[in-house]
């Protein structure tokens, strides 16, 4: 509605200023309403009406000889001529309306016209040219205020640094255009100053800064259309990338794929897949990397986008790397290096060397119009006599043998100085070969080592505790086989037969389970199920072993459901239950119960038996073989808790305990209720 009332107010502008221009005397006050349109007209992008108007106006400028008419008009016409990108038109008119500015001794006209032929000049490539003309106008326009002006000055100049990769310079002229823009509430000005001053403080490694400037942008108003979104979001996500703040990473480099994938916005949708790439790489989803790498690569070489491409080959890399895939890392760290190259070599052959800003120096007479006088013809060389020919024949022959070896000198040594090139990159892609494949043998020793350790120990656990356990039930069929024990003799026994039954059997189960967390094999099943129900069957395996030893259960478990492995959370209750028990006197108790905190589940296993001592209480849950007698001598094998942490964090849940020396000891379980957010 704005730019609607805006265009409607211009439009009255515009036609009172022609029905005025119409009833007007043939003099200069007509000129001056006849430029005032022609500025309007050229503000609106009116050209082919204003140039009737500057045809009009330029010829009772004439008959009048008024030479700020003149100058206007022509200046006009070259801002026309360099809108309809006719460059040689455009530089002849500045030309011409900064000599009559300069006649009339109009410094700020004569900056107007030294600005707009930067701003020409930079958009040609010329940059150095440019910036000497945009540098000259900034201090005559800066001493008068003219924002609209000093817009378009910082901004060219902001363009022409960066260009000539004078980054320093660039975010100095970003941030003054940036301050003029938001006087000028100039929306779309806004968003490019601060895209580009993101982007080069990304360059910079300023990543925080980076950050701030993307989510400025986002802040802007018109900033809620997808086509700005599309290409904020990734490259947001790509910064919060380089934090390791995978969540935020996450969240916007998903909306960024989302938008680009729903406008078709290619440019958008490559750099969302580049940077998912690596986000997923980083966190070991190597297939779902594999997967849009892949298609960021596709897209990189569909739209010639050679930067992406370089960053999809290195990222390829690394992803082959990981895998072990050393001769696919290989070729695509050849790719990359040869595209690297590529690129260095073009940089070389199409962009000039970028001076310091030291070295860029603005020409104190650029607003004087110098003419250049055409040269006088040279007279015509008389003969020479043949005598002086033929000796001058003959120093141009030897010139040209000299040259000749010279040449030959020349070519062998590129020649070799190119062999040697290729020698030394041959050697350094073999030492990246061999790097590589030294880091994956450096990760299977580490492997091999640590299954040699599980190995070890459950040698040493099954040749000592088991062997002692089931040594000690095979005595008792001995004795029972040879008639040794008569019934009640036998029937006295049962109870510590059972004891070492259960003690083998729990003492198998830890050891299976430990092994396989170990192997890194144990993939949890998760489902909802009764904590009720599990405590009552884990209750009845030990209620035996609870009378003979004289202890007291008290069961406060209430019917509630928890989001896990059940087989898991079994183990875990059975071996904290065998703990309780372990570490109980006579007259003890034990004491079951659950609660609901914080949209969880709470399980907790007390007992009042001879309790835990601080210094202990830090290695119970450390895979170290931490095990300490019963109050009955039960022996242990330093597993069980371990186990139970291990599994209880594999069901993204949390295992703790709290305890007091001679009082008891309480251990706390925390596990979903439901299936956790992605």
């Amino acid at each position: 509605m704005l730019t609607v009332c805006i265009s409607f107010s211009q439009t009255n502008d515009i036609d009172s200023l022609a029905l005025e221009l119409a009833f007007q005397e043939q003099d200069s006050l007509k000129v001056e309403t006849s430029l005032k349109l022609i500025k309007g007209l050229y503000e609106i992008s009116e050209y082919d009406r204003a140039i009737k108007y500057i045809i009009e106006s330029e010829k009772l400028s004439n008959s009048l000889n008024y030479k700020k008419g003149i100058a206007e008009i022509t200046y006009y016409k070259a801002l026309i001529y360099a809108q309809k990108n006719d460059y040689l038109n455009a530089i002849s008119g500045y030309d011409k309306s900064k000599k009559l500015f300069s006649s009339l001794k109009d410094t700020l006209s004569i900056a107007k016209v030294n600005n707009s032929i930067g701003l020409i000049e930079i958009k040609r490539g010329n940059f150095n040219k440019g910036l000497e003309f945009s540098l000259s106008a900034i201090k005559e326009l800066e001493k008068r205020n003219l924002n609209s002006e000093l817009n378009l000055a910082y901004s060219n100049l902001a363009k022409a640094y960066y260009s000539i990769k004078l980054f320093e310079k660039a975010i100095e002229y970003y941030e003054k255009a940036l301050n003029v823009q938001i006087k000028l509430d100039d929306v779309q000005g806004i968003n490019e100053s601060q895209i580009k001053l993101a982007e080069l403080y990304s360059n910079k490694k300023e990543h925080r800064k980076a950050i701030e400037y993307y989510e400025k942008v986002l802040d802007n108003k018109q900033s809620d259309n997808d086509s700005i979104r599309g290409l904020i979001f990734p490259k947001l996500g790509g910064e919060y990338l380089k934090f390791h703040d995978y969540n935020k990473a996450t969240k916007f480099l998903i909306q960024g794929y989302n938008i680009n994938t729903r406008t078709n916005n290619k440019t958008g949708l490559l750099l969302a897949l580049n940077n998912l790439g690596d986000l997923n790489l980083q966190q070991g989803r190597l297939k779902i990397a594999e997967k849009q790498l892949l298609e960021a690569g596709e897209i990189a070489k569909n739209l010639n986008n050679k930067t992406e491409l370089l960053k999809h080959y290195k990222l390829m890399r690394a992803l082959d790397s990981t895998r072990s895939r050393f001769d696919s890392a290989f070729i695509w760290q050849r790719e990359y290096y040869e595209l690297s190259n590529s690129l260095k070599k073009n940089e070389v052959k199409l962009n000039f060397q970028p001076q310091s800003t030291t070295d860029l120096v603005v020409n104190p007479n650029l607003d004087k119009i110098q003419e250049t006088k055409p040269t006088q013809p040279t007279s015509v060389l008389k003969p020479l006599e043949n005598r002086t020919l033929e000796k001058y024949k003959l120093i141009l022959y030897g010139l040209a043998a000299a040259l000749i070896v010279v040449s030959a000198l020349l070519v062998l040594i590129y020649l070799k100085r190119n062999s040697i090139i290729r020698h030394m990159q041959e050697l350094e892609e073999k030492n990246i070969k061999i790097e590589l494949q030294n880091e994956a043998f450096a990760e299977q020793t580490k492997h091999l080592e640590n299954v040699n350790n599980v190995k070890d120990k459950l040698f040493s656990i099954v040749s000592h505790d088991l062997k002692d356990s089931l040594s000690s039930i095979n005595g008792f069929i001995d004795l029972l086989k040879d008639g040794s024990l008569s019934r009640e003799e036998f029937d006295d026994l049962i109870p510590e037969l059972s004891e070492n039954a259960n003690n083998a059997s729990l003492l198998l189960f830890n050891l299976l389970n430990w092994s396989k967390s170990q192997m890194q094999s144990l993939e949890p099943k998760p489902s909802l199920f009764d904590i009720q129900e599990v405590f009552e069957n884990k209750v009845k395996l030990i209620e035996q072993r609870m009378e003979n030893k004289g202890i007291e259960l008290i069961d406060h478990s209430l019917r509630d459901f928890a989001y896990a492995d059940r087989s898991m959370f079994e183990i875990v209750v059975q071996n904290l239950l065998a703990n309780a028990l372990k570490f109980c006197k006579s007259g003890d108790t034990i004491t079951i119960s659950n609660h609901i905190s914080n949209g969880t589940c709470i399980v907790s296993i007390a007992d009042t038996g001879i309790g835990i001592s601080k210094e202990n209480i830090g290695r119970l849950f450390n895979n170290s073989s931490f095990t300490t007698m019963g109050t009955d001598n039960e022996k242990g094998t330093g597993l069980g808790l371990s186990i139970c942490k291990e599994l209880v964090e594999l069901n993204q849940g949390k295992i703790w305990v709290e305890s007091t020396r001679g009082q008891g000891s309480t251990f706390y379980v925390q596990l979903p209720k439901s299936r956790p957010s992605a």
